[in-house]
């Protein structure tokens, strides 16, 4: 019986095994923070192309060229 908890007390393996699980938990953890980032960041962009092209009006020139300009309310 001695030996049994010598040797169970000299066993690292689990403690590999921790040691494994926890890298893996924090890996996993600044993945889903880099992802939450790139998507506020991707949708703040979004809502700024939204906006900037709300109020742009393309029509077809008489060359079958695309012109583009900003409708404005005062014409």
């Amino acid at each position: 019986m001695m030996n049994f908890i010598k040797n169970f007390r000299n066993d690292e393996d689990g403690a590999v095994t921790v040691d494994w699980v926890v890298l893996t938990a924090a890996v996993v953890a600044l993945g889903g923070v880099a992802y939450q980032g790139i998507s506020d960041g991707a949708s703040g962009l979004a809502d700024n192309v939204d906006t900037a092209m709300s109020g742009t009006t393309v029509t077809l020139g008489s060359e079958g060229a695309l012109t583009g300009g900003t409708s404005s309310s005062g014409s």
